[in-house]
């Protein structure tokens, strides 16, 4: 019964240790590491204006649909752009519901932007003259960013709706490109919530 006892009280006791150095001592060290050398990261990379109001993090994605913005790319995330419900459709490419759903956003895309059917791009041929990103979810489905030439067909719409030439629109796209991870990863992508904010910064 002593030892019994004897091991009962060594095992209380390491369970205290451990709990104190993972559940306390590891989680302050963290936070205090992230605060000081990460400290944009840590809080959400939040995007913050002068006055102080938060217009959402350049990490995430949001919902614009008003021509005098540059949209974002489709969402399957809860009802779309959801945080708290990060995930694709789970939908493959012999999906019938796949399928007419990208064919609509085809259909939509070509319309919003002025690409009515057969036109070409720059010697691109019809299929490929919509861009994925534009008609496709991402996995996650709050993708911050778009691909540039998503932007540059977006561009004369909204330079329209907001009567500036397309020559300015673009240039906030190049201002707002992220490039390629690392310089080699991926491709530079154009963060259109930080795209936007510039936009209506305008004068």
């Amino acid at each position: 019964m002593k030892k019994l006892f004897s091991e009962l009280r060594s095992a209380v006791m390491v369970t205290l240790i451990f709990a104190v150095v993972c559940c306390g001592l590891y989680p302050l060290v963290v936070f205090g590491v992230a605060q000081v050398f990460f400290r944009d990261q840590a809080n959400g990379s939040l995007i913050v204006d002068a006055d102080g109001t938060v217009h959402g993090s350049k990490l995430l994605g949001q919902q614009f649909t008003a021509d005098k913005y540059f949209q974002s790319r489709p969402s399957a995330a809860g009802n779309g752009y959801d945080a708290t419900s990060s995930g694709g459709s789970n939908l493959g490419p012999t999906s019938s519901n796949l399928v007419a759903a990208i064919a609509q956003r085809i259909a939509d895309y070509r319309a919003q932007n002025g690409l009515p059917r057969g036109e070409t791009l720059r010697g691109l041929k019809e299929t490929d003259s919509v861009p994925a990103d534009a008609v496709t979810a991402s996995g996650s489905g709050l993708d911050p960013h778009i691909s540039l030439r998503n932007a540059e067909l977006q561009a004369p719409r909204v330079a329209k709706a907001r009567n500036v030439s397309v020559e300015q629109v673009l240039a906030l796209v190049r201002a707002n490109t992220d490039p390629a991870s690392l310089g080699l990863l991926g491709e530079p992508g154009v963060n259109v919530l930080e795209l936007n904010l510039a936009l209506d910064s305008l004068k």
